[in-house]
């Protein structure tokens, strides 16, 4: 299969050249040519299956053409190494817990993906690769845990400077080895900005080899349409229909669940939930589409006002916005809103973190006025991640895993940063080739 870029469907590369360049040369995000539907068989069998075993026929309908059932097991098993629990919170209202991984957030899916397909590819290689990130918060925290340690590749996360929670940033920042944190004086879009300027820009790209761990490098984005076929396959098969609700900020998680659509799997709906960044919902609604400065929540890691996967939502749908409009629809949400749904959600016996509240709001604000649904929103990362929030909104502690503690032990190491991409461009071209 070759991977066409949103700019120019007949720009096409191989699976290995999609993966290690991340963004294709005319700033396009790369997509599978073909999107393989799955036969009717699969999802009559598929709630007897375990997680990797949706994993394996997936994941082979996708990359057979490029990798043997032997690679596509390996793949597979190295990244489905934890569980992924739906969880009944209401009636007909269901929690997808995508937070058991090893940083405690849905990243880790496709950040474990995406560092061993990188490592099969670069098997033969003898240059090293500089994968360069951009962060608003878990991207940076999976891709760091997912990448620490592999030989031939380098590290290097930007990240706003006060605007990611403590947590977070010592998930990435304490971590040394391979690992190198830029603390960025800006926003998250400024780290975006100058992560796709290095990408295109010339002269960087003849002294070294960059990719991409974000969402916009197909490997870190097609592994989270897994875990929809998963959950789907644990639904009660009651006859009624299915909504997924997913807390949106760069809206790779989306387009993977919309992915998972093309391949067969019959979701019905989808809501694109953000917090105040709201420029999607409000394309969705009918607005142009117009990027904006982000602005700073309580849900951080969605604080994104120039999403990056917005031309594969379009693509997806053949450039078609009206058919976009017709599957999709958007909600955004205050963080008074967030903070309520905490606080309303803990009374029930669940506890959310700030963008599982956006998505929930999302899905039972939809299902009010869509009766006959059964719902998921999508809880992305563990609430003790957010503990400062979770904590002010419930009036107590939040009991942090073992695992999520032990960050806070370690000393962070940054190295500060401004925003303007000469300053960074200076600080890779200084890298040793």
């Amino acid at each position: 299969m070759k991977f066409y870029s949103t700019s120019n469907r007949s720009n096409q590369v191989s699976l290995s050249e999609a993966v290690i360049k991340g963004l294709a040369p005319d700033q396009g995000l790369y997509m599978p040519e073909e999107i393989p539907v799955l036969e009717e068989s699969f999802f009559v069998d598929f709630s007897k299956m375990t997680f990797r075993e949706i994993g394996y026929k997936v994941i082979g309908a996708l990359f057979s053409s490029a990798l043997s059932d032997s690679q596509i097991k390996e793949l597979v098993d190295h990244t489905l190494v934890f569980d992924a629990p739906l969880v009944e919170v209401e009636q007909d209202v269901y929690s997808l817990e995508l937070f058991h991984g090893p940083t405690l957030a849905f990243k880790d899916f496709g950040a474990r993906f995406c560092s061993k397909l990188m490592s099969m590819l670069l098997a033969k290689s003898a240059q090293k690769v500089r994968v360069l990130v951009a962060t608003s918060g878990d991207t940076g925290s999976a891709v760091a845990n997912g990448f620490l340690g592999v030989d031939g590749v380098e590290v290097i996360i930007l990240f706003p400077k006060g605007k990611v929670s403590e947590l977070q940033e010592k998930q990435f920042t304490t971590l040394a080895e391979n690992i190198t944190s830029l603390e960025v004086e800006g926003v998250f879009d400024d780290c975006q900005r100058m992560v796709k300027q290095a990408f295109l820009d010339p002269e960087l790209n003849v002294k070294l080899l960059l990719t991409s761990a974000n969402s916009i490098n197909i490997a870190r984005w097609i592994p989270q349409c897994l875990y929809y076929f998963y959950a789907f396959s644990r639904l009660p098969q009651n006859g009624k229909k299915v909504v997924f609700s997913v807390p949106s900020g760069n809206f790779g998680n989306l387009a993977a669940g919309i992915l998972a659509q093309k391949m067969g799997l019959p979701i019905d709906h989808f809501v694109a939930a953000t917090n105040e960044n709201k420029v999607v919902p409000q394309f969705l609604a009918g607005d142009a589409f117009l990027a904006k400065p982000s602005v700073q929540t309580v849900s951080n890691s969605m604080d994104v006002g120039n999403p990056s996967n917005f031309p594969r939502l379009l693509a997806l749908y053949d450039f078609d916005e009206n058919r976009l409009k017709q599957h999709v629809s958007g909600a955004f949400y205050s963080d008074s809103e967030t903070v309520k749904a905490i606080q309303k959600v803990n009374e029930i016996g669940y506890t959310l973190d700030p963008h599982g509240a956006v998505g929930y709001l999302g899905l039972v604000d939809f299902m009010k006025v869509n009766p006959g649904y059964q719902g998921v929103f999508l809880e992305t990362a563990h609430s003790g991640k957010f503990r400062d929030v979770v904590e002010k909104a419930l009036g107590e502690k939040v009991v942090l895993p073992e695992r999520l503690a032990a960050f806070l032990e370690g000393d962070k190491k940054v190295i500060p940063m401004g925003n303007d991409f000469e300053e960074f461009k200076g600080f890779l071209t200084n890298l040793k080739s």
